[in-house]
């Protein structure tokens, strides 16, 4: 399942971020804000249990979340992803996983991984900006898979057609919410019209 977010506060948000003249910490700062946006839509799905509340005037219903939320963003990338989702459910457990792209065969190369354990039992949320080629994202879920996650949502700002259909081909049961589908990758695997590079925007080492 694809969802494409439409909010206008999303487009307004996208736009300074696509942007090549955002200075750093305004991307940083406007990619949290979208992050907020898309993890609320994202989390619709999250199971309740009832439990009763007292108010000042009485007891009524009132709702708790059933399950463990566990964020993983795919470094370094996602981190500026996670606050958007913590500003929800801030007890939500962290995950890393490192994923890095081969620059000759733009293939997924993985290089660090530190995951809470009981994935069985959570709503696992792995979230990067861009899903290009879709080859970090099917890895980093299929890390997650083998060490017992079965409820996945992935969650990116910017995709491409061809990281859809890689991620959907590798994992059908992963829903992908995103903000944007954009044109294509090109030869060097960017998404266009895209936003550049959002690890060095978000951190302010790009050249």
């Amino acid at each position: 399942m694809l969802t494409v977010v439409d909010h206008p506060l999303l487009r307004r948000d996208l736009t300074i971020l696509r942007d090549k003249a955002t200075p750093h910490g305004l991307f940083r700062k406007t990619l949290s804000d979208a992050a907020a946006i898309l993890a609320y839509e994202a989390m619709r799905g999250i199971v309740l249990k009832k439990r009763p509340v007292e108010t000042p005037l009485e007891v009524t219903d009132g709702y708790d979340l059933a399950e463990e939320v566990v964020v993983v963003p795919i470094l370094r990338a996602g981190l500026g992803l996670v606050d958007g989702f913590v500003r929800f459910v801030p007890e939500a457990r962290i995950g890393h996983i490192g994923m890095q792209r081969d620059e000759a065969t733009h293939q997924p190369i993985d290089y660090y991984a530190n995951i809470p354990g009981g994935l069985d039992a959570a709503h696992v949320y792995v979230v990067d900006p861009m899903l290009a080629t879709g080859g970090s994202a099917s890895a980093a879920i299929a890390h997650l898979k083998r060490l017992g996650a079965t409820n996945v949502v992935f969650v990116c700002l910017v995709a491409a057609p061809e990281g859809v259909r890689t991620l959907h081909a590798a994992h059908p049961d992963v829903p992908i919410f995103t903000a944007t589908v954009d044109r294509e990758i090109d030869e060097n695997a960017y998404i266009r019209p895209g936003l550049g590079d959002a690890g060095d925007r978000t951190f302010g080492t790009g050249k």
